[in-house]
């Protein structure tokens, strides 16, 4: 494989540098003194950016772009063999870079290169660390798979110390990287599109552990079901954390303000460690917050630092994202697309002031809604009234196996008040008649969804 070498910046072309991970990654070779040249369909905010930055880029992908004096290519997923530029870098003999690969070709060039992976809570758990390494003057460098203020987006370029990522199991992209210190936070079905069951998924989660080297460290909840047939045969230093007895670090003395934002004394097998605050809400974001204050104890962050990053940190774009009030009713919208993420999102919502929770759920994937269809129903089950949207297709063609209407049928089934409109602008029409003073709203899901709720404040502000 092709080797990035910072301390000799050459050219790279990158097909599809228009999206947000692509122009993040370019974004850090730009200020490490390369090259940079690249391509999407349209011209955007993101592509202007990057050509204020000093990147050549086109708004048409062809053949011509690849021109004689690129060193190496990367390409997104969404690039197929038959695209005229990805031919005509192969035909000419230059090397090529998934987008993952690129990544894992970027952090051998830092000291410390933390990758956060698992099912659910990457992003938060990342954003977590992000505002603690901010807190202490770290300079880290960061990629985040959200926007997150404190960084003025999802990309930051630092110094050569820190490096921190997310890790993301879909189509083992994470099985390219070079962690020296990894995170597991949960281990479920998902992805169902790439992996065949669980097992797969499993097995790659223990790949993407056996990748630290002897002096790494691996930090992963111990709450993970058969946890030791992830970490079997690791050479690296292991620290667990949960809810278990065995767990080395835990959270005790869990409580929660008014509006649902937690706090709680973290152990270290019997000892305090610390006093920890949040500004988010949820069972799931103590665990988030656990891993997060782990780390930052590994590098030397003080516990002051530690504290007053954590207590900084009111959430990513879309995770539970407060959005605004109209006629009296709270919207709130959040990025969960899996059943346990709806849990945890109804769960925390509980939590916070209100009369009622109307839920509109965008399912995201038709494989998804597939595979989870009675899960989703359970979890939706624990709003007091769901309005669901039409499947939410992303990467995926409509088979006309799997609708909203199968999952609106079960629902009903399970005597939920629930609703199905195909158009957003007949949802909005209904939540306007229908939700009340001190009602919460929560646009939910991974695809547009959120237009819902941005839609009903813009018509009534």
């Amino acid at each position: 494989m092709y080797k990035m070498d910072f301390t000799t910046p050459c050219h790279i072309h990158f097909i599809g540098i228009g999206g947000i991970s692509m122009s993040g990654l370019a974004e850090i070779l730009l200020k490490a003194g390369f090259t940079v040249s690249g391509s999407d369909n349209q011209e955007s905010d993101i592509t202007r950016n990057l050509s204020a930055n000093g990147a050549l880029v086109a708004t048409t992908q062809r053949a011509e772009n690849i021109t004689n004096d690129i060193d190496v290519v990367c390409y997104t997923a969404a690039i197929h063999e038959d695209n005229e530029e990805f031919m005509a870098a192969k035909s000419a003999g230059l090397p090529m870079l998934s987008r993952a690969e690129l990544l894992g070709q970027i952090m051998k060039n830092y000291n410390q290169a933390i990758c956060i992976s698992g099912t659910h809570g990457k992003t938060t758990t990342t954003s977590m660390l992000s505002h603690i390494l901010l807190a202490a003057d770290t300079d880290p460098t960061i990629s985040v798979g959200g926007i997150l203020d404190a960084i003025g987006g999802n990309i930051r370029t630092g110094g050569h110390e820190i490096f921190l990522t997310e890790a993301c199991e879909y189509t083992n992209s994470f099985l390219s990287f070079y962690p020296t210190i990894s995170v597991i936070l949960n281990i479920e079905e998902d992805h169902m599109d790439f992996f065949h069951n669980i097992k797969e998924i499993r097995d790659s989660f223990h790949r993407f552990a056996s990748l630290l080297p002897k002096d790494g460290l691996l930090v992963i909840n111990s709450d993970i079901e058969g946890i030791k047939d992830i970490i079997k045969g690791l050479s690296c230093r292991i620290i667990t954390f949960g809810q278990t007895e065995v767990s080395d670090y835990t959270a005790v003395n869990v409580e929660y303000d008014e509006r649902g934002n937690g706090q709680y004394d973290l152990y270290h097998k019997n000892d305090i460690v610390l006093h920890v605050d949040l500004s988010v809400n949820g069972d799931h974001n103590i665990y988030n917050s656990i891993a997060a204050v782990i780390i930052a104890k590994e590098l030397g962050i003080s516990n002051e630092d530690i504290k007053k990053g954590l207590l900084s940190f009111t959430g990513t774009k879309r995770r539970f994202e407060y959005k605004g009030k109209v006629n009296g009713f709270t919207i709130i919208d959040d990025y969960a697309h899996h059943p346990t993420e709806i849990k945890a999102t109804l769960t925390a919502a509980a939590r916070f002031p209100h009369r009622d929770t109307w839920v509109v759920f965008q399912p995201h994937t038709y494989s998804r809604t597939k595979a989870f269809l009675p899960e989703f129903a359970k979890a939706l089950s624990l709003a007091d009234h769901v309005v669901l949207a039409d499947i939410y297709a992303a990467r995926e063609t409509d088979t006309h196996e799997i609708s909203s209407l199968d999952l609106f049928n079960l629902l009903k089934k399970q005597q939920v008040d629930v609703h199905y409109y195909p158009s957003f602008e007949e949802i909005e029409k209904f939540l306007l008649k229908n939700c009340y003073e001190n009602d919460l709203l929560i646009t939910m899901g991974a695809g547009n969804v959120v237009l819902v709720g941005e839609d009903i404040i813009n018509s009534k502000l």
